[in-house]
């Protein structure tokens, strides 16, 4: 059956807004809305939070929203990220283009200038260009691991034409949460996903070179950042999350695999942590945040 991208965002708007009504923004969190990084209009705009009290750069993490490459924006992932604020950061949430519409490797792209933007405006938003950590999930969390693949591997950067500021912006850790990895093996299987749908157009134009492009794991190295690697129980994804925590430990990566909820705790699904009523979720983004402050030490 051919994926319907408006039913998913349908389906995904009405599950996002009732997990967050009610939620406002902190009264010790300033915020800076609605920041151009780049020509796409609503696509290439975020938001920058950090305490009130913040006056020099300090630590930063710079999330990557999930949604299945197809919805999802800077707007939905606002409270989850002033909650990691809260927690004495400086975050980066932002909107990136979405597929169908704009198909690989558009949003990859986009994360792309997000970077570079970081790495000419750190000292406005009191960001640590020293200290910076990466938050994705679901399909952000394929994104960052991508992304981060390509600020640390020269071999992978020559297959992509934009220019990567490997030479501007180092991370220090980041937390895969929820995610998917394998995607090359992915989409050897043959399945109409929203996957498949995001990189079917490059993948009809030149497909040994979109299955190179996609198969980010063969490329990771040693200089990958220490990673949190977690799911949870009824999580869709959880069979993708122990295969990446191997490949990084085999890597020599410094990595920590964390599985949250236990059998019959079925409201632990995918992308808990977003749900700031969990007393699982306030674990989970501790521990997270945690370990960032571990690795940049």
């Amino acid at each position: 059956m051919r994926f319907d991208a408006e039913e998913f965002r349908k389906g995904c708007k009405e599950n996002d807004t009732k997990r967050d009504t009610g939620l406002k923004t902190p009264d010790n969190i300033r915020r800076y809305d609605n920041i151009s990084y780049g020509k796409y209009g609503k696509y290439n705009l975020l938001d920058i939070y950090h305490k009130k009290d913040v006056t020099t750069p300090q630590k930063t993490i710079i999330d990557i929203h999930g949604g299945g490459w197809t919805y999802g924006d800077k707007d939905i992932y606002q409270y989850y990220c002033m909650d990691l604020a809260q927690r004495g950061f400086t975050v980066v949430n932002f909107s990136y283009r979405l597929s169908p519409e704009n198909p690989f490797p558009a949003a990859l792209e986009d994360i792309n200038t997000v970077f570079t933007w970081v790495a000419e405006n750190a000292d406005t938003y009191n960001i640590d260009l020293d200290k910076i950590c990466v938050a994705g999930d679901s399909a952000g969390a394929q994104l960052a691991s991508q992304y981060l693949t390509l600020l640390c591997s020269d071999d992978y950067r020559k297959l992509f034409a934009m220019q990567v500021p490997f030479d501007k912006i180092t991370v220090k850790a980041v937390a895969l949460n929820c995610g998917c990895y394998d995607m090359k093996s992915f989409i050897e299987k043959g399945e109409e996903d929203p996957f498949f749908i995001y990189i079917e157009k490059t993948l009809s134009e030149d497909k040994e070179r979109t299955l190179e492009q996609i198969n980010v794991i063969k490329y990771i190295n040693k200089d990958f950042p220490p990673t949190y690697l977690m799911t949870s129980e009824y999580d869709f994804l959880k069979e993708d999350a122990k295969p990446m925590y191997e490949l990084l430990k085999q890597k020599g990566i410094s990595c920590v695999y964390k599985l949250y909820g236990k059998e019959g705790d079925n409201y632990m699904g995918h992308v808990f942590h977003l749900n700031l009523r969990l007393e699982e979720a306030r674990m989970c983004n501790d521990e997270e945040c945690s370990f960032f402050e571990r690795s940049l030490e």
